[in-house]
C-alpha cells in the first residue's frame, strides 16, 4: 500500500466515554444488521445528536480499516475516486561511445486513487460523515458503487481500467443533517433509495445521563441528573431559538468537573457555566435583550429543578 494510501486509512478504537444503553445498542444492532446484508447505513440526526459517535462505535465493530470522508461544498468527485497529481519525468543519457551522445526523455501522467476509490478496491469500511454537505453531482458517483458494486474511474487512470469491481467485503456508512439545516444539500432519491436510514433523535433519560456521566469525570450522579433535567426542560420549554441536544449535557459536565464540586448550587460560577453554554450557545444573533429574557427563563428552570430536591 502507498503511503499516501495510509494516511488516509484509520484505525478506529473505541473511546473510554461510549456508553452502551439498550437504546444505544438497539441502533448499533439495527446497523449491523443492515450492513451484514450489504445495505449502506444513514444515521440521520440534529447537530450534536452523537450521529458521529454512534457511526464510528458501529464502524469499528466491523472489524476493518475505517476510511473517513467528510462532506464539502467544494467536494467533486475526481476527490472522492482520485485524480492526476504531478506527473513522472525519466531522462536517460547514454554516453557509451564517447563521441556520441543519445538521451531519452519520458513523461507520464502521475494518477492518485483518493479515499473511495482505495475503500472500494481493498475491502475497505466507508464513514462519509456530514456527505449531504457535499453537492449531488459530486456524491453520484455512489450510485453504482451501492447498488451494482461498480466504480466507473476517469479516463487517464494509469492501469487503464475504465471500471473497478467493488470488494465484497466494503461497507459504507453515512451521516448528515436534516435538509433544512444551513450547507446542507437535498439528497438524491436514487442515492437516499440505496441507503437504510437510522434517525438519531435525542435519546432517553437515563441514557442521557450515562453519556454526561461518562464525560464528566469526578461529577456526581446527582449532578449530573441536573444537569441533563435542566437540558430537558428547555427542549420541552420551546422558547429557546436553537434546542439544546446532549452536547450541551457533555460540555456542561466537562466543565462543572473542572470545578470539583460535590452538588450543584446554582448560584456564580455554577449559574454561570449554565448561561454560556445554554443561553448563548441557544441563542442564534446574540441580541443583548434577547439573551436577558432567556437568562431570566433559564433561571427559573434552574430554580424549578433545584426545588425538586
Amino acid at each position: 500500500m502507498a503511503v499516501e494510501e495510509v494516511m488516509m486509512v484509520a484505525e478506529v478504537e473505541p473511546p473510554e466515554y461510549f456508553v452502551e444503553t439498550a437504546a444505544i445498542c438497539s441502533l448499533v444492532q439495527r446497523a449491523e444488521l443492515y450492513l451484514a446484508a450489504n445495505f449502506p447505513v444513514y444515521f440521520r440526526g440534529v447537530s450534536g445528536s452523537g450521529k458521529t459517535t454512534l457511526a464510528l462505535h458501529v464502524a469499528r465493530r466491523l472489524g476493518k480499516p475505517v476510511i473517513i470522508l467528510h462532506g464539502d461544498e467544494e467536494c467533486s468527485t475526481s476527490q472522492l475516486v482520485g485524480m492526476q497529481q504531478g506527473y513522472r519525468f525519466r531522462r536517460v543519457q547514454d554516453n557509451f561511445i564517447r563521441a556520441v551522445r543519445r538521451y531519452e526523455e519520458e513523461y507520464s501522467n502521475r494518477w492518485v486513487d483518493d479515499r473511495l476509490t482505495i475503500a472500494c478496491r481493498e475491502g475497505y469500511t466507508l464513514l462519509y460523515d456530514e456527505f449531504n454537505r457535499s453537492r449531488p453531482e459530486a456524491n453520484n458517483t455512489l450510485l453504482s458503487i451501492l447498488q451494482e458494486g461498480i466504480l466507473s474511474m476517469p479516463a487517464g487512470r494509469s492501469d487503464g481500467e475504465r471500471y473497478l469491481r467493488v470488494h465484497p467485503d466494503f461497507r459504507a456508512i453515512f451521516t448528515g443533517n436534516p435538509e433544512e439545516y444551513a450547507g446542507v444539500h437535498p439528497t438524491q432519491d436514487a442515492l437516499r433509495e440505496r441507503m437504510i436510514t437510522l434517525d438519531v433523535d435525542n435519546f432517553d433519560y437515563e441514557t442521557e445521563i450515562a453519556i454526561t456521566r461518562a464525560h464528566s469525570p469526578g461529577l456526581s450522579v446527582g449532578s449530573c441528573e441536573r444537569i441533563v433535567d435542566i437540558v430537558r426542560a428547555m427542549r420541552q420549554e420551546g422558547s429557546f431559538p436553537v434546542t439544546p441536544t446532549i452536547r450541551s449535557c457533555v460540555k456542561l459536565g466537562r466543565a462543572l468537573a473542572q470545578l470539583g464540586i460535590s452538588r450543584l448550587i446554582f448560584e456564580s460560577p455554577v449559574s454561570d457555566i449554565f448561561a454560556d453554554v445554554l443561553v448563548s450557545g441557544c441563542s442564534r444573533i446574540g441580541d443583548r435583550r434577547e439573551l436577558e429574557v432567556l437568562r431570566e427563563r433559564l433561571d427559573e428552570i434552574m430554580l424549578a429543578v433545584q426545588s425538586k430536591e
